[in-house]
């Protein structure tokens, strides 16, 4: 009935661990808050329309101006551009658009999808040449109030350089520096489509290809930035940033506490605590590098890509060191057993298919348009071994447990109940969070509520750092470190014990038959007898125990058997 049980569960937790894998934090990709566009006549010919999302608090501002420009003294190049800045309360509706569709809203009044209300502004300006030496501030303009959604658009009179556009910009100098260059201001925190269009104006005249290779060439390079009250970084990933930098902090008091006791009662340190130093170390580097990521993000309006692609190598070590740290636990090294043995070579084996494809799935996810059916195939794998990690986590729980149990060890077997009891409540808020994120944000494809993206990404990190916290607790250094080690000894002495003890109880009140008994009453066993015994130690009472020895056993335990199997013939 147990086995039956624990099936049932661990098919359960199979499922859950299925959806934790493909339940991805939906900001995979960070947003940048500065874009550089290079325009030439080859790219118009391919693309007139530029998009850039991003969401933003109330009072970003968006900046235009001209960085670099390649044009002949006697250009007769005349661009016209014109940009479009709308908001919508989907998050789905922005971030899900794609750069080929940025024509569909170009200019667009009404709203699109269900929910994505909001508010627009467009601006045309008036022709401009490509000449030597372009102001760079000829893009500004006074800031536009919006207009709601399904609202027709309201023509905008073209600026050009005049007198009073001067005028405009040495006013725009003398207002603070975020309203320097800027030609839009965001009215509300959400998010954000930024879509500018350029295209090259001709006479009307069809020129024959001699004249169009004559014609010079000219290339113009325009940046697009937006800084906010918290520099370039986005409204969705500013709590992000402050989860990071807690969590940095509590990871190095962590690690400070560990190295405290660790040097305090460094003569009694298990093996399996120099694992959890080691898990604690790399996450508190982890989110070092996580946070000082945000920081470029923040202050430079860029990502360094070098710097994600290192914060996904470390966060995938940490996670498979964590998933090694929660198996060699569960399997009962240092406490149950003196070393894996055989199971040493299984374990490295997971934990090296579990890095190499977290790994491979971290690169492709910070490269979001590469190698879809790849990241796939990774989450798949990635899904496997995670499910296969879970049940072999379980099972042993379960074998050492039951061993605790034989052998009345009650010190021990509350240290692995309190263990249980953990992984069983990081289950169930497993389950409830899935359930919560795929309500809000995975089935419905407007998101509405943007705020809470980051906790898809924060709350598996902080369950995780609860159930660390809880192991540091369980398996902490101190004085009586030797309590919960293994000690031959004392462990066989409690196995023939509670072998004895558990025979009394089973057969207690029950007349043996053969059983001859002695002069002072009691009954002495017999062969046959010593022979059930002998079977009922050394045969396996189900398929389980057939199938699992070489999980269970370390090569000790195998050879002590055998020396025990040989004793009895």
């Amino acid at each position: 009935m147990e086995r039956v049980l624990l099936t049932g569960h661990l098919t359960k937790v199979l499922f859950i661990l299925v959806l934790m894998q493909f339940t991805r934090p939906l900001n995979a990709v960070s947003e940048p808050g500065k874009w550089m566009l290079t325009v030439n006549s080859e790219t118009l010919k391919k693309q007139s329309y530029f998009l850039f999302h991003k969401t933003m608090f109330q009072g970003t501002v968006i900046k235009l101006t001209v960085t670099s420009e390649t044009c002949a003294t006697n250009s007769t190049v005349e661009l016209s551009v014109s940009w479009y800045l709308r908001s919508s309360h989907c998050y789905g509706e922005v971030f899900n658009l794609e750069p080929s569709e940025a024509d569909n809203y170009f200019k667009g009044t009404r709203v699109k999808q269900e929910g994505g209300s909001g508010s627009y502004v467009f601006h045309q300006y008036a022709n401009m040449k490509c000449t030597p030496h372009m102001d760079p501030h000829q893009f500004v303009v006074p800031f536009d109030k919006p207009t709601q959604l399904t609202e027709h658009v309201i023509k905008q009179p073209a600026t050009s350089q005049n007198p009073a556009g001067r005028r405009r910009r040495e006013a725009e100098e003398a207002k603070p520096v975020q309203h320097f260059d800027s030609v839009a201001e965001a009215w509300e925190d959400g998010p954000y489509m930024f879509i500018l269009h350029i295209s090259e104006v001709t006479d009307g005249v069809k020129h024959r290809p001699a004249e169009a290779a004559a014609t010079p060439a000219w290339d113009i390079q325009f940046q697009i930035s937006m800084p906010g009250p918290h520099a370039y970084i986005s409204a969705t990933e500013w709590p992000l940033m402050i989860f990071y930098m807690v969590m940095c902090i509590v990871y190095v008091l962590l690690g400070v506490l560990w190295l405290v006791l660790s040097a305090l009662h460094w003569r009694e340190l298990l093996r399996i605590q120099f694992w959890i130093g080691g898990v604690i170390f790399l996450g508190m580097l982890e989110k070092a590098v996580y946070y000082a990521e945000f920081q470029s993000l923040r202050y430079d309006g860029l990502s360094v890509q070098g710097a994600v692609v290192f914060a996904e190598v470390l966060s995938a070590v940490k996670r498979t060191l964590a998933r090694v740290l929660v198996i060699i636990a569960s399997l009962g090294y240092g406490i149950v057993k003196p070393r894996l043995g055989a199971l040493l070579h299984r374990v490295v084996g997971v934990g090296l298919l579990y890095l190499v494809f977290s790994i491979v799935e971290g690169g492709l996810r910070v490269n979001s348009e590469k190698g879809d059916s790849s990241r796939l195939l990774c989450d798949i794998v990635l899904a496997f071994t995670d499910s296969c990690i879970v049940w072999w986590i379980f099972v042993s729980l379960a074998q050492t447990m039951k061993l605790l149990r034989l052998r009345r060890n009650v010190v021990k077997l509350s240290l692995y109940r309190h263990f249980t009891n953990t992984l069983i409540f990081a289950v169930i808020a497993s389950v409830i969070f899935i359930i919560w994120t795929t309500k809000t944000f995975k089935m419905s494809p407007c998101q509405a509520d943007w705020r809470e993206l980051w906790i898809d990404d924060a709350f598996w990190r902080f369950l995780f750092s609860i159930i660390l916290l809880v192991i540091m607790f369980l398996w902490r250094p101190s004085a009586n470190n030797q309590r919960y080690a293994f000690s031959p000894l004392v462990d066989e002495e409690s196995d023939e014990e509670a072998t004895e003890q558990l025979m009394n109880e089973a057969f207690e009140g029950v007349k043996m038959r053969g059983q001859k008994v002695e002069t002072n009453g009691t009954a002495k066993p017999t062969k046959v007898d010593e022979d059930l015994k002998w079977v009922e130690e050394n045969i396996p009472s189900s398929m389980a125990d057939v199938a699992l020895p070489p999980l269970l056993d370390s090569d000790e335990e195998t050879m002590t058997t055998k020396f025990e199997m040989s004793k009895m013939e």
